[in-house]
Formats: C-alpha cells, structure tokens, sequence
C-alpha cells in the first residue's frame, strides 16, 4: 500500500524526457523550504549523547521543517559543532518525505540541514499527481525545490491523442 492515503496535485512538466532513463531531473515540492525554519521532532524513543553531539530517534519518528515532513522507523541526528542546531539527519526504516504535494519513499535518506540537500535511496517512488517514478535515488534540494532521480528511472508516459 505505498502512498494509498496520499493525494497528490501538481503533475511533473519535466516528464516529457524518455520512461526509462539513467537521470532525470524534476520539481519536488511547490514552495522552496526554508532550512532556517525550526525542526519539529517526535518520536516514541530519544536517546541523546551529550559527548558525541547526537541523538537517535526510533519508534513513529516524524520530523517537520515549514512545509516538509519526513516519516520513518529510525533517525539518527547529528547536532553542529556548537550543539546549537541540527546539521544533519540520517533516516531509515520506511521512509516517506512529503513537501507541499509531493511525496515520495525510499528505504533510507540523508538530510543536510545547512546545505537543504537530501539524498534518498533504496527502492525510491516518487508520487506528483497521478504520475509515478521510481529509482535507485532521488538528490533533493530543498532551497531550490527541485530533484534529480538516478540509476534505473522508470515511469509510465500517458499521451492523450
């Protein structure tokens, strides 16, 4: 049941390039995400280690920045060397990422929360409106809204005559 409770607007313009291919570049999310905003972290579980500036979420974990929200088993969070913000986040365990109308899945993924790059991989779908591309992975830069899917691109073109 991969994104059954999710509905999905916007269409990928970008998709007029071939159905299968080694990379594609796409829009992800309708609004550029601000990676200055606060991150919204719950989770059943946080372990942190005060010595090593980390902490590991497990159990339901969901985590919000502005209009993006990532869901998965596990996160591991790496705090700046002042320990005063985030600097990045590694997911993995059924993870979705969610910006604006966007959706999409992967096995695991990695944030950079200074640099807005996320990288997802495993199994990756991307779900914009009734269009579906899966890959081996997906790079996301939030500041610029856009993605980029690489290794074994695959979706299905629907051409009306």
């Amino acid at each position: 049941m991969r994104f059954g409770f999710l509905i999905v607007s916007s269409l990928c313009a970008a998709l007029a390039s071939p159905a299968v291919s080694q990379g594609a570049n796409i829009a992800f999310g309708n609004i550029k995400q601000d990676t200055n905003a606060p991150v919204e972290v719950s989770a059943n579980v946080m372990d942190i280690n005060q010595n090593t500036g980390s902490a590991v979420l497990s159990g339901n974990v969901l985590i919000g920045q502005g209009a993006m929200r990532l869901s998965a088993a596990s996160v591991s969070i790496v705090y700046n060397s002042d320990r005063s913000q985030i600097a990045q986040m590694k997911a993995s365990g059924g993870v979705t990422l969610v910006s604006g109308e966007d959706a999409a899945e992967a096995a695991q993924a990695e944030y950079n929360v200074t640099s807005g790059m996320i990288v997802l991989s495993g199994n990756v779908l991307l779900v914009q409106g009734q269009t579906a591309i899966t890959a081996d992975r997906m790079h996301v830069d939030t500041t610029a809204g856009t993605a980029k899917m690489e290794g074994r691109v695959k979706t299905v073109l629907n051409v009306k005559n």
